[in-house]
């Protein structure tokens, strides 16, 4: 692989981790990513992988900065009220690292083009704040073969969970349906205190880079929970169910990778 003087400067401490190499950095840079939403979860999550070198980054998010996004969601300030965020997080992120692409798609994802955004990608993170959305991306990830890498917080509680489809247990084979409405609080009902998705996010950028570089050991048949109130973090043993309907549908070639 070959560096820059500026790379070698930029990515300097992590090049000289002992588990880190001029290899893992390359794959990196060879390697894509989608963030579905670029609020509380997708403002760390995606700063700490442009920051890192990879080579793409796509920001997927149909709303517009709004003052009470701010407290949490780190990549828009007062100015950008009303700003797409999307377009928004695009530029913030262009510069903090001019050598990632980085692609907006200021668009509400859903069932009819969900596949079509993720197709090209290594690795999607789902950083979208609704039970619906949650399930759409899961579905689709499954169906084209793509590892993801699923996260919640609400009030002083977070979760993440990492997915290989094929290979380890999805989000519905761990919550086979969505919970019936207005049983679980929104954000706006129950709050959410900013670093905790601070530190759901970051997880959720460190086992992306995890399943990109092969560095580490991703968080996958299991569901890490956090106790912002107490510090304690939980991990839950979760397993694919063979009557999934998301799995069941991912292709072979994926089921062997």
């Amino acid at each position: 692989m070959t560096l820059t003087e500026a790379e070698l400067e930029r990515y300097s401490r992590q090049l000289v981790l002992p588990e880190w190499s001029g290899e893992s950095q390359e794959r990196l840079r060879q390697s894509g990513a989608m963030v579905v939403g670029a609020g509380a979860l997708g403002s760390p999550a995606s700063m700490y992988l442009a920051a890192a070198g990879i080579g793409r980054l796509g920001i997927v998010d149909s709303d517009a900065v709004e003052l009470s996004n701010l407290h949490r969601q780190l990549l828009h300030f007062t100015p950008d009220v009303g700003v797409p965020k999307a377009e928004n997080a695009a530029v913030k992120l262009r510069a903090l690292n001019p050598e990632v692409q980085i692609d907006a798609y200021p668009a509400r994802l859903d069932a009819s083009n969900a596949e079509a955004i993720l197709a090209e990608v290594d690795v999607v993170l789902d950083c979208a704040d609704s039970f619906e959305t949650r399930y759409v991306v899961n579905d689709a990830c499954c169906a084209l073969g793509v590892p993801l890498v699923e996260a919640a917080v609400l009030g002083l509680a977070g979760q993440v969970m990492t997915i290989a489809p094929g290979r380890s247990a999805c989000y519905r084979c761990a919550f086979a349906e969505s919970p019936p409405a207005g049983s679980v609080p929104s954000c706006r009902e129950a709050g959410v205190l900013g670093p905790v998705a601070g530190i759901a996010g970051s997880i959720q950028a460190l086992e992306a880079i995890k399943l990109l570089t092969g560095v580490g050991s991703p968080l996958l048949d299991r569901i890490l929970r956090i106790d912002a109130a107490t510090t304690e973090q939980t991990l839950i043993a979760t397993e694919r169910r063979d009557d999934c309907p998301a799995c069941s549908q991912v292709p072979a070639a994926a089921q062997s990778s």
